[in-house]
Order: C-alpha cells, then structure tokens, then sequence
C-alpha cells in the first residue's frame, strides 16, 4: 500500500513539472526556464520567482495570445517632438489691419468648427481711436471737403474759359480736383468706414476670437482656417546626422494618420532643426498647436524582434518587460530593450531569443496578477 502511494506522488509531480515549463525552454542568454517555480494551488497567482502560474480556462477568458519570435532586419526610429500646425496652402489666418471695433456681418458673427467659403465676410472692423484722434480726423476731413468744393468750382470756371485760358491750367485744376476727391475718401473710410474681414481659403474655423462690439489691436489674430482633412506636422530634431537620415514617419498612437515627409529646415529655430510632414487623414484627432510624439524611420536599418506594441509592459521598477510562454499554464517576465517601429509595432532589440513564444495579446492582464 506504502509502494503504491509513493508512485502515485511522482506521477503527479511529473506531471506538474511538465505543466510548469516546456522541455528545453530557453531565455535570450541561454539561461534555462523549464525549472519549477515553486508549489501553486493550480489557480491565478504570481510564482515566488516572479513567474504566473495562469490555467488554460483563465488563458481563454482572458484571449491569449502568443507568438514564435523572429529576428529580422527592420529601420531603426526615433521619437521627435511635433506639433500641429495650419497647411499655408489649405488655411490661413485673419489678422486686424489696424485696431478697431469689430461688428457683425448681416449673417452674424460665425463660431469656431463652422464650414466657411473663400473671400466669405466672416465681419467688418470699424477704425476706432481715442476722442483727440477722432477729433483731428473729423477736422482734416472737414478741411478735405471744403478744399474739394473750392477745386470743384475753380475747375467749372476754367473749363467756362477754355478758349482764353491755357490748356495746362485746366489739367492742373483737373488733377488737384482727383487729389483731394481720394484723400476725402481715405480720411472719410478711417473716420466713418469699415473694413469687411474675409476668409482666405475654403475649410473650417480652427478659432474664432472675437465677439460684437470687441475692440482688437492692429494684427491680432481674429480667425483661423484649416483644411482638416489636411495639416502640417512640426517635428524637432537637434541632431542634423537624424533629419537628413529621415524617410517617412508615422504619429505615435494613431494609425489612421499618414505622414508625407515635405522637407528639412536648413537653418536652426531654437536651437533645433523642424522637420516638416503632411498630415492626410479625415477623421485624425488633430488640433492646431497641438503636441504629438512622431515616429521617424531612418535609412538605418537595426536587427530585433517585431512584435505588437500592446506586447510591451512595465514591472514594478517601471523595466520595460515582455511575458514569455516557458509552459502550459506559466508565463515569465522578460527584461527587453526595445524601439518603436510604428504606431503599432515595436522592435525588440535585446533581451529575446529566437523561437520564445511572447504573449502579444493580453498582456496587461498578465502583469497585473499578483
């Protein structure tokens, strides 16, 4: 009876042993990871050697999912600083031509994310100064008409004396009469005129910073037109050897946005040289001065594992990890270093060996069980 008992506790060790670790499972160093991780009640839980004991059934519940590492050849990228700005060629802004007070066109002030059309009165900026100015104004207005009244008659009389009076006198009075008409007008437009505020280009308004009655100075920033189905990205580099390597460049976390590489700045801004991008997307969720983080591939090329992005965690020490299938049911955490590749995509470059199976999805599941 004794004999028999014995048998049966090897039987299941090992076949816990065999459930814990694949034979001949291997870490990127050569480092054997087929070894048990201790005593566990066959349910979730965090090993004493920082491997997860996880059963087939809570694999399924939680979609699992790994796949068979492979090295490979692939550009290497860095991460640059961007920002969001208007494409010169599908938006613009409206600027105040010189400080007034804004009014409202017939159809309104118009609100910001409102369809507008080129040459569209979006409104009208009436001159506005202080009471000496207007005063002064009114009185050289007043001295422009009667100036022009007076050159009005003179020309009447002379051209009543034609045959008398030389033909240059006549020409004179004539141009003295145009003079002081325009001037008239000009000062008359800046006393009682307005000027109509259009839309440059064809799009939606990014910003509208006015409201009726608002007083503006001279080339304040009044209306902002985008095309938003087409923006520019800013990018910052200070390294010079890395913009000239640059050969296309997607946005971090958004895939649905393309990045055409436009052109390299030859001179520094703050110490940094931009490297310009067209955005084409319908739906990209951009905004005019916003920052995002692009990702920009090199003429390099750098040998890793490609893996999904969701792949790649954090442990405790905030070490990026990946978990590595050593068994049925346990998972390993692997120390890696890694580039981003795209907005989806990571490159494993050191920290995985060929043929280890890396969970790729479900990931975050498995790192927080404890």
């Amino acid at each position: 009876m004794l004999k028999q008992s014995l048998i049966a506790l090897l039987v299941c060790g090992v076949i816990f042993n065999s459930a814990v670790a694949s034979p001949g499972a291997h870490g990127p160093n050569g480092e054997h990871l087929d070894a048990p991780g201790g005593a566990t009640s066959g349910g979730l839980a965090r090993l004493p050697d920082g491997s997860v004991n996880v059963p087939k059934q809570a694999q399924r519940r939680m979609e699992i999912r790994t796949v068979t590492a492979a090295e490979a050849e692939h550009p290497r990228t860095v991460e640059l600083n961007g920002r969001v700005a208007i494409d010169p060629n599908a938006g613009g802004r409206v600027q105040a031509p010189f400080a007034g007070r804004i009014e409202a066109s017939p159809k309104g002030l118009p609100f910001a994310g409102q369809k507008v059309e080129k040459g569209q009165v979006l409104a009208f900026l009436r001159p506005a100064g202080s009471a000496i100015e207007l005063g002064n104004q009114q009185a050289q207005l007043a001295d422009l008409r009667a100036n022009r009244q007076l050159a009005e008659q003179k020309l009447r009389r002379l051209e009543s004396l034609s045959d008398t009076v030389p033909r240059k006198e006549i020409e004179s009075a004539r141009a003295e009469l145009t003079s002081l008409i325009g001037r008239e007008r000009a000062v008359s437009s800046t006393v009682s005129g307005n000027e109509a505020l259009k839309s440059p280009a064809t799009g939606l308004l990014a910003s509208a910073n006015v409201i009726n009655g608002q007083i503006v100075d001279a080339r304040e920033i009044l209306f902002e037109v985008i095309d938003p189905t087409r923006m520019v990205i800013e990018a910052q580099t200070a390294d010079v050897e890395v913009a000239q390597r640059i050969t296309e460049a997607s946005l971090a976390g958004s895939s649905a946005t393309e990045l055409k590489l436009l052109g390299r700045a030859s001179s520094l801004r703050d110490g940094a040289l931009m490297v310009s991008f067209r955005a084409n997307a319908k739906e990209a969720p951009l905004a005019v001065g916003q920052p995002v983080t692009v990702i920009a591939k090199l003429s390099q090329k750098v040998k890793g594992i490609a893996l999904p992005a969701e792949a790649l965690v954090r442990n405790p020490n905030n070490e990026p990890i990946v978990w590595i299938k050593s068994g049925a049911e346990r998972f390993i955490a692997q120390p890696v270093e890694a580039l981003p590749l795209d907005a989806k995509t990571i490159v494993v470059v050191k920290g995985l060996a060929p043929e280890n199976r890396v969970v790729v999805s479900g990931t975050a599941l498995i790192n927080q069980i404890r």
